[in-house]
């Protein structure tokens, strides 16, 4: 069986065919560049990209794929978590396009795909559970056990700014313009990364808490908004010069502080489930210094390829595969909800 699967949750209208068994046949993306010129994405904007490129998009995939409609036999797009005005726009569009020639349409998690990218069939190969996994991206930060390919349990998400946000905040306040995590990285090759003593940032044990598996969670928090913070004021006590002169020891040391708390969860998460294998998803996981830490583990780490990371719509086929699809006309009434908590 072949999914079609579209994801536009953010400000990438993506599309997909992937084969029942894992295999990747089209995955096609198209990033909005307008969004750098405000310095974060624009809703609005971002929702009317997606009416003008998803018609494209889709015949594009299929295009790649060799494929007509007539040989898909299920449709998935995106249901959540994301913007709502750019879930709309995806969701919709499926649900009409599975209607009207009466297939099968099934609602996916957007965390769900970050997790099923594991599952594809790629040169990295298949990536089965159990295992721990980490999601940062832009808009979401947390610590996954995934038990089986259908679900995951979270063990600790972020309070606050998700890992992506934080670096994208604080390359603005170096200056760095958005999207900023890739230019940031660059900045801090050049830096020292003890140079600033910036917090790491995680949500820290409570008080009397014990060891047991729902205490433990507790403490796998993520909250990078004291992080963000430091880094604020440490730029409004320096000079323009200054600023000039220590700007790669003030990235290297922000980007140490997110890396270390995403490594300390992960070996927290790896201790107390008793795991030795670990999975990362989101476009943070492109980052350079991550990438190198996580390959000094010590567990089997296994990182999709930058393409899968990044929100794509081969990942929300590849948990369609897992998931309930609905026959007509069952799905015609289902909506897309903004939060992890799934509308009615």
């Amino acid at each position: 069986m072949n999914v079609l699967a579209i994801e536009s949750s953010c400000d990438d209208t993506c599309a997909a065919v992937v084969q029942g068994d894992g295999q990747v046949l089209a995955n096609v993306i198209s990033s909005q560049g307008v969004h750098s010129r405000f310095g974060g994405v624009v809703p609005e904007i971002a929702s009317r990209h997606h009416l003008e490129l998803i018609d494209l998009v889709v015949l594009q995939a299929l295009a790649e794929a060799g494929l007509s409609l007539d040989d898909i036999g299920l449709v998935a797009a995106t249901r959540g978590p994301g913007l709502v005005g750019a879930l709309l726009v995806g969701f919709s569009y499926a649900k009409g396009l599975a209607a009207a020639h009466r297939l099968a349409f099934a609602p996916v998690d957007h965390l769900q795909g970050h997790v099923a990218a594991n599952f594809l069939r790629t040169e990295q190969g298949q990536f089965e559970p159990p295992f721990i996994c980490l999601i940062a991206s832009g808009g979401h930060t947390l610590i996954a056990h995934v038990r089986e390919r259908e679900g995951f349990e979270v063990l600790g998400r972020t309070l606050d700014d998700a890992a992506g946000e934080a670096f994208d905040k604080g390359a603005r306040m170096l200056g760095l313009g958005y999207p900023g995590g890739a230019a940031l990285e660059r900045l801090a090759a050049g830096g020292d990364p003890a140079a600033f003593d910036f917090p790491a940032g995680g949500a820290r044990p409570r008080a009397g808490m014990g060891v047991g598996r729902i205490e433990f969670a507790r403490s796998l928090d993520f909250s990078f908004a004291g992080l963000k913070t430091a880094l604020l004021y440490r730029v409004r006590e320096l000079s323009e010069s200054e600023l000039a002169t220590l700007a790669p020891d003030l990235a290297a040391s922000y980007q140490a502080a997110i890396v270390d708390s995403l490594i300390a969860r992960c070996e927290q998460a790896l201790k107390v489930t008793g795991l030795e294998r670990l999975a990362v998803g989101g476009g943070v996981a492109a980052n350079g210094e991550l990438r190198r830490r996580l390959a000094s583990m010590g567990a089997t780490v296994h990182v999709p390829a930058p393409i899968l990371c990044t929100d794509n719509a081969a990942m929300i086929a590849s948990a369609a595969r897992f998931c309930s699809a609905l026959a007509y006309p069952a799905y015609l009434p289902l909506d897309v909800y903004a939060t992890g908590e799934s509308a009615a």
